[in-house]
């Protein structure tokens, strides 16, 4: 698969922006975000110069994961506002060039959804919609140790709930609150399908679907090997499971096939690989556009997990990049990403979000963005928002965080402080802190009080600030972005790695035809050689002023352009 600037997709030259509509703008002074605040906001993306919005659940749902557990797939819920302020935000983009990407939550759904209290009776039709087990066997309900399986739940504790009514256990892979469908089930798919069609025709332009790689389990749902603790980690059996591809090649056929728009697809996928990425995003077999995969975000992850936290070494990162580079450069897209609402701020976690918080922003995007794959922006990211550095355990509101605090605690792994370390460098509320649109109280974001604490770093860091500075970090994301857009090697151009083995500078070049890129990216505060043989052409795009000095100085960034003569 190597296409050329006439047949390349679309989304081979565009940029995703991420909208977490919680805490995005506030039009009406509740403290939380909503559809009506993005409208009045469609300005700044598109001085920005994205091309897709990417909006963050806003379905019905009783919030137990800030949207993530959905009770109606087809009605808007009330904290964001209508049906109708959508299709008005769908017509506001599109009539700004914009698309609009919802996110597809078909994994599980919230135990309030009318499909699971239907399933809660063991005679309703709808019973197999869920995966129900007993007890084991020679066990009562309810026994410590009686759950179907080990497994352990990525928010902690089983992944079983009983239900008191049956006498049975449903899975969550998530919340309790989060059962999950049984895909197995043709039922379930052509539900999911007929939503998914719905939407497309009220106007959406695609789907970001969430953690879709884990909707095949295999149903014998057999143990894990426990390796710490008392649970297991049953990955083996869901991850990418047996019957994953046949779903998702479904999918494609019954929702997308054969329809005019120029939509987009990108898969969710923890735990893929870069071999099974490519079997996914492979155009010849129709399942998915691109991946998001989360090897690069898992490098300064300590043995105890994500809130174990590591110093990264740029080294890991050269590897990881390196791989997925080569390994999609023929077959397959990636999706390249720093930021999104599960992850802390770059910024702040690999960069320097103090004295060097300009430098190391805008760094980290020009290293991100001219890899081969759809950039992906999170809201404030192109404003250099930090890390909320929050200091007490009532600051967080994040599900994931809250149940991290409350298991280690009760099994004594940690003291008070050590939790919180680990919580304020890796917690999901760092990415969820309001959007800081000035300095006026609470940021702009709500003439309210806010759902979680806006950081304090407001008065400076803010979008009205970052607009009015030539040099600043918005002013940076825009010129990539069009970048990207007027120069088909940024889309198209082969990946090579330079200086594979330095330890603080990341650099490499794009090449498509006579034209070569070479970018060149200092992951430290220390001035740093770079030296590199020949002529690199001419500076088309740094983020210091003045002359280029001998030596990249600290969080510098350069983007060389040169021509063969041959």
């Amino acid at each position: 698969m190597t296409w050329t600037t006439q047949d390349a997709p679309w989304w081979t030259r565009a940029v995703v922006y991420q909208v977490y509509p919680r805490s995005f703008a506030d039009s009406d002074g509740d403290g939380v975000g909503d559809l009506r605040g993005i409208l009045g906001r469609l300005d700044h993306l598109a001085e920005l110069g994205v091309d897709v919005v990417w909006l963050s659940p806003i379905y019905a749902s009783p919030q137990d994961d800030n949207g993530y557990d959905i009770s109606d797939y087809q009605v808007v819920d009330p904290v964001f506002g209508t049906l109708e302020d959508l299709d008005d935000l769908i017509a506001a983009l599109h009539a700004r060039g914009m698309k609009l990407v919802m996110d597809l939550v078909v994994n599980h759904t919230s135990d309030e959804h009318p499909w699971f209290l239907e399933s809660r009776d063991p005679a309703s039709p709808r019973r197999d919609w869920y995966w129900w087990r007993p007890a084991r066997d020679g066990m009562a309900a309810g026994a410590p140790g009686a759950e179907p399986t080990n497994w352990g739940s990525f928010f902690g504790g089983s992944v079983w709930e009983l239900d008191e009514r049956s006498g049975e256990y449903f899975l969550h892979l998530f919340s309790r609150k989060q059962p999950d469908l049984n895909w197995e089930n043709p039922q379930v798919r052509n539900a999911v399908y007929d939503m998914m069609r719905w939407w497309l025709d009220r106007g959406v332009d695609g789907f970001r679907m969430d953690v879709i790689n884990l909707i095949s389990k295999d149903t014998t749902l057999p143990d894990g090997v426990v390796t710490g603790g008392l649970l297991a980690d049953g990955s083996a059996s869901y991850v990418c499971g047996p019957r994953i591809h046949e779903f998702l090649a479904e999918m494609h056929q019954e929702v997308f096939a054969g329809r005019p728009e120029r939509l987009l697809t990108v898969g969710e996928m923890p735990g893929v690989t870069v071999e099974q990425a490519r079997d996914f995003t492979d155009p010849a077999r129709a399942e998915v556009d691109m991946v998001f995969q989360f090897e690069h975000v898992g490098l300064d992850h300590g043995p105890g997990g994500k809130f174990d936290v590591r110093p990264l070494r740029l080294l890991d990162l050269k590897a990881s990049f390196g791989r997925w580079q080569a390994g999609l450069a023929d077959v397959g897209w990636n999706s390249l990403y720093w930021d999104n609402h599960d992850q802390p701020r770059i910024v702040s976690r690999f960069g320097d979000d103090g004295r060097y918080r300009r430098e190391s922003a805008t760094m980290l995007a020009t290293v991100l963005h001219l890899h081969r794959g759809t950039p992906y922006v999170y809201q404030g990211e192109e404003l250099g928002m930090t890390n909320a550095h929050f200091t007490r355990f009532d600051q967080y509101r994040d599900i994931e965080t809250l149940n991290h605090v409350a298991v280690a605690r009760s099994v004594g792994t940690g003291s008070d402080e050590d939790l919180l370390a680990g919580i304020a460098a890796m917690g999901r509320d760092n990415a969820r802190t309001p959007m800081q649109w000035d300095d006026s109280p609470h940021a702009g974001f709500t003439t309210g009080t806010p759902w979680l604490e806006v950081n304090a770093n407001y008065p400076s860091v803010n979008a009205a600030a970052e607009r009015a500075d030539p040099g600043s970090v918005f002013h940076h994301y825009r010129a990539l972005i069009a970048l990207r857009h007027e120069d088909p090697v940024v889309a198209l151009g082969d990946f090579t790695m330079l200086l594979p083995d330095h330890e603080h500078v990341y650099a490499f070049t794009r090449r498509l035809g006579d034209e070569t890129l070479t970018v060149l990216g200092n992951f430290s505060g220390e001035v740093q050689d770079a030296a590199l043989d020949g002529d690199l052409g001419d500076l088309v795009l740094g983020n210091y002023a003045g002359p280029v000095a001998p030596a990249l100085r600290p969080w510098e960034a350069r983007v060389y352009r040169g021509r063969s003569t041959s």
